[in-house]
């Protein structure tokens, strides 16, 4: 008997730092990853069948820097500031609704 996964949605957000190279977290990351978990606390959509914030290391993804990924759709999103995080949690997370204008380009790698 296979069951639903234990989180609806889990969102990854890189925090790697490299020496002498860009990395996502010269440019904000592990505020928007606070800022995201507290917004999910908040919102309670913490915990089991809800959502999971999650630290990750280099997700060679640099060149759109800062990013995170939500699992299981795999949308990959690029930000800037709180407000691009606050709608993350708020479309995405909460209500299921890709940000279109924050997605990354297939195209962009390391």
């Amino acid at each position: 008997m296979s069951s639903p996964s234990y989180y609806q949605r889990h969102i990854f957000f890189c925090l790697n730092q490299r020496e002498n190279e860009n990395a996502c977290a010269q440019h904000g990351a592990q505020e928007a990853f606070d800022h995201c978990k507290q917004r999910v606390k908040a919102e309670k959509l913490a915990g089991k069948g809800g959502v999971r914030v999650n630290k990750a290391g280099c997700l060679d993804r640099c060149a759109g820097g800062p990013v995170a990924v939500v699992y299981p759709e795999a949308v990959w999103y690029s930000f800037v500031d709180k407000a691009d995080i606050d709608e993350i949690v708020e479309s995405h997370l909460k209500n299921g609704q890709v940000v279109e204008r924050l997605v990354l380009d297939d195209s962009i790698g390391r």
